[in-house]
């Protein structure tokens, strides 16, 4: 099939060819690549040293104008936009702030005019972002131990991008110092607000299974606490609020729950069959949360902890941002050096067990590995950038994430790009700023939708 004609006025983000992105995305990513991702960062880390080388309150989002729309929300010229809406008195209208002035629409005014121009529209066109159906969301976890990355950046402004291109987004923050709860201007009181009690309940059930058999052997049942007990009653829709982001719904975090380091170690000492790493997978299963949405991102501390194994084993999609900075590729060689101990002993001991009993054995895998360079200066880093991807060939995203005034200022604020209102800004700055996101975000579509194109596929044979 030939690739699809994109206009050189469209973002990028527009009419990626799910049969492409798939010839694209690569085999699907396995434990032992990590060793091979963290052995190509060793490679590079010793090349550079030879070269010396607020909290969250209630918050609203703001209106879009005809000009955002048709420039990056629907593909359409700005006079068929009008026209169509003259030509359709129910669709939404638009409000003007002055007498005879540019109309302004809501993002839930947006949404019905995507839905409208998708069902109505040409089909050449694409209104609404590529879902293929009967698969689940796709997961998609942000992660690196180092702090400073633009980790928790990264994961917002492509909940956002997401968001504004149609898809509907659940945010998971694991992280206990709730920088993307503040972003979306969640509330979380205590830790019975976030993940906390899905991963106690899910060991919770393991515990009554586990008790069940003790009782079939004649032995006293081991106790569930009140926590457990307490957590049996909780599921994912009790701790799911809703965002200003119309299309965009949050499970905070916030202090208390970095006790979840501490308790699930415990949990799984005395529970020693007890398989945590499936903990938030299946609990999100369990409850339909997969069915509900079609992207969920997850959020994880900048360690590697057992929140953060969890958001990694869950996840399909696995984004590892870093600064172009010998630091930095040098911290990350290591991540994936630990992201492939850690997953490997997980592998071998489950699996040592496996073959015993003549059970298949356990292998974690994703479905694409990226690192990408954020806060990227061309002028200072060009050279260094290079190198990196020289040695990381495919798993280092080729689009590198500009720093420009745009970011520093939206982030200043404690919001992102896509909330701020381009005439608080020198126009040419906000196009510059949205660009490089726009960009970011169209590499992770290539491979979200690389993954669903392939996972159609595999339906399909084996349907027929």
């Amino acid at each position: 099939m030939p690739p699809k004609a994109t206009s050189p006025d469209l973002p990028p983000y527009f009419n990626i060819d799910p049969e492409a992105a798939m010839a694209q995305l690569g085999a699907p990513t396995t434990t032992q690549a990590f060793a091979e991702i963290a052995q190509a960062c060793a490679g590079g880390r010793d090349d550079l040293a030879s070269r010396g080388m607020e909290q969250g309150t209630a918050r609203t989002l703001r209106r879009f104008s005809t000009w955002e729309i048709t420039r990056y929300l629907i593909p359409v010229a700005t006079g068929h936009f009008r026209r169509v809406l003259k030509q359709n008195p129910d669709l939404p209208q638009g409000t003007s702030e002055t007498e005879g002035g540019a109309k302004w629409f809501t993002f839930d005014e947006v949404l019905r005019l995507k839905a409208h121009f998708g069902q109505e529209g040409s089909k050449a066109k694409e209104y609404l972002p590529y879902r293929p159906e009967g698969l689940p969301a796709k997961m998609v976890a942000v992660a690196n131990f180092k702090g400073g990355v633009g980790k928790t950046s990264t994961a917002a402004h492509l909940a956002m991008s997401a968001a504004l291109d149609g898809y509907k987004v659940l945010v998971i923050d694991l992280d206990s110092q709730g920088s993307m709860t503040s972003i979306f201007g969640g509330q979380v009181t205590d830790e019975w607000q976030t993940v906390f009690p899905l991963m106690a309940r899910h060991y919770a059930r393991h515990l009554r299974r586990e008790n069940q058999r003790r009782l079939d052997r004649g032995e006293a049942p081991a106790p569930l606490d009140d926590t457990l007990t307490d957590a049996l009653d909780v599921t994912a829709q009790d701790l799911i609020q809703a965002t200003h982001w119309p299309n965009i719904d949050l499970i905070g975090a916030q202090l208390n729950l970095y006790w979840a380091e501490f308790q699930i170690p415990v949990w799984r000492m005395s529970g020693r069959g007890w398989k945590l790493w499936d903990a938030l997978t299946e609990t999100l299963q369990a409850d339909g949360v997969l069915d509900a949405y079609d992207i969920v991102f997850l959020d994880t501390p900048p360690a590697l902890g057992y929140l953060t194994i969890n958001g990694l084993s869950a996840a399909d999609i696995l984004l590892v941002p870093l600064g172009a900075s010998f630091l930095e590729f040098d911290s990350t060689g290591r991540f994936f050096d630990m992201l492939h101990a850690t997953f490997g002993s997980i592998e071998e001991a489950e699996n040592i067990a496996a073959r015993a009993l003549g059970r298949a054995g356990l292998q974690f895998e994703w479905d694409a590995v990226r690192a990408v360079i954020t806060r990227y200066d061309g002028t200072q880093q060009a050279e260094l950038g290079a190198l990196m991807q020289a040695y990381l060939g495919s798993v280092l995203s080729p689009h590198r994430q500009d720093f420009t005034a745009l970011i520093g200022q939206a982030g200043e604020q404690v919001q992102g790009i896509y909330e701020a209102d381009y005439r608080d800004f020198n126009r040419e700055t906000y196009v510059r700023g949205r660009e490089t996101f726009d960009a970011t975000y169209a590499a992770f579509k290539q491979l979200l939708v690389g993954a669903w194109a392939r996972d159609a596929t595999h339906a399909l044979e084996k349907a027929s």
